[in-house]
């Protein structure tokens, strides 16, 4: 198994954060894992992305031009990765920060609303959980507990009260990501 997969954004979405944990996840399951961030000199507002690869094998090289996978929580990033998926490739995006949406057929698209969700939790910090939910429930590259696993690992421990609100997140967002028309 080797997924390739890009999660893109604005900062403060949580997309770095995204792919660190899912990294983190993978490597307590003994998998393989780059992880890649790249941002603009904005720290809140700009544009972020993070390339993940996990792999049972040793990985070559961190540096991708195509993706398995596709994570898309703002219009600009669709607009530089959709064409970015390989075929048959998957593209997940949030339904609120997209106006213009994904228009390829020879990938699987799917929709999450994501930032409503986190809105209705009163949980905006856990928007970018509820949006990895609904990336593990569609590609189950990691178990939910080891995502647990690694929140307490990166998350410092004066933090660690949040754990349940973003295992809430999690499992909200597995609940209501759906294929897109």
């Amino acid at each position: 198994m080797k997924e390739e997969i890009i999660i893109a954004g604005f900062g403060g979405q949580g997309v770095l954060s995204m792919g660190k944990i899912l990294a983190y996840a993978a490597m307590v399951e003994g998998k393989e894992v780059t992880w890649m961030p790249s941002y603009g000199p904005e720290q809140r507002g700009g544009t972020a992305n993070v390339t993940v690869i996990i792999s049972d094998d040793r990985i070559s090289s961190p540096i991708l031009s195509q993706y398995d996978t596709a994570v898309i929580l703002n219009q600009p990033s669709l607009e530089k990765f959709e064409s970015c998926v390989k075929p048959g490739g998957t593209l997940i995006f949030d339904g609120y920060g997209i106006n213009t949406p994904p228009s390829r057929q020879d990938i699987a698209v799917y929709q999450i609303d994501a930032m409503d969700a986190a809105a209705e939790m009163r949980a905006a910090k856990a928007f970018n959980m509820v949006v990895l939910g609904g990336l593990l429930k569609v590609r189950p590259l990691v178990q939910v507990e080891d995502v647990l696993h690694a929140l307490r690992k990166t998350l410092p421990e004066r933090h660690h009260d949040l754990i349940p609100m973003n295992e809430a997140a999690l499992r909200k967002g597995m609940e209501i990501i759906f294929k897109a028309d």
